[in-house]
């Protein structure tokens, strides 16, 4: 292997566990049982979350993104 198979396998690497994070570290979009007994957050509580959402979203869009285009760069090294 060659030191630009070896970059391109840890930039690869590092994009899939920061998407993996990010993923887990979104919220969920449904609500449960405590919607039913008036446990759901407030409105301003939702609105701070979503924009921690917003952001986590992006990150994981673009790391989807470099994902996709390290993993073609590195079937193209062979």
């Amino acid at each position: 292997m060659t030191v630009l198979h070896w970059i391109v396998g840890i930039l690869l690497l590092i994009s899939a566990l920061v998407m993996i994070v990010t993923v887990l570290l979104q919220s969920s979009e449904r609500s449960g049982l405590g919607a039913i007994s008036g446990a759901a957050e407030t409105f301003f509580g939702k609105n701070k979350a979503k924009g921690m959402d917003a952001k986590l979203a992006l990150i994981t869009k673009i790391c989807a993104i470099v994902f996709v285009v390290l993993s073609i760069v590195m079937m193209f090294l062979g």
